[in-house]
């Protein structure tokens, strides 16, 4: 009898730890309910890098994520959409970039506010981006000689 409750103990402590991690993942990753978020777009030449759960940082902080990544057939640019927490208001002029945590970090989405007095609504698209820049590429140019 001792032995069938130390393996339904086992089992609920497996259990519980799939429960947590399972909602760690849909809260870091931002798949969750968009209860207090809202949604905006922005426009990569190459958005290499970034996947939905990319973080969208603004001064280093956390203030979103990366919820779809997909290719405008027309543009041939990649075209990313953003949740934001909703209590973060960001400028109509202001940029976003892709950038990398280091020469073997992941890369994240950057935020760089502007100074305009009006808000980009729910659903707006932030015009001013900058895409990744390839590691590869700067090595090769840099081996080449700067051609």
């Amino acid at each position: 009898m001792t032995e069938k409750r130390s393996e339904i103990f086992v089992g609920a402590v497996v259990l519980a730890v799939a429960v947590a991690f399972l909602i760690y993942l849909i809260q870091s990753t931002g798949l969750g309910p968009s209860g207090d978020r809202y949604s905006l777009s922005a426009s990569f030449r190459s958005a290499e890098g970034v996947s939905a759960g990319t973080e969208v940082r603004l001064a280093g902080v956390k203030i979103g994520s990366v919820t779809n990544v997909t290719l405008d057939p027309k543009t041939f640019r990649a075209v990313t959409d953003i949740s934001l927490a909703e209590n973060i208001q960001i400028p109509d002029d202001s940029a976003v970039i892709v950038a990398s945590e280091g020469l073997l970090g992941g890369s994240f989405v950057e935020i760089i506010p502007g100074g305009s007095p009006f808000n980009l609504e729910a659903g707006g698209e932030i015009e001013d981006t900058q895409s990744s820049v390839s590691l590869i590429n700067l090595l090769l140019k840099f081996v080449a000689g700067g051609e």
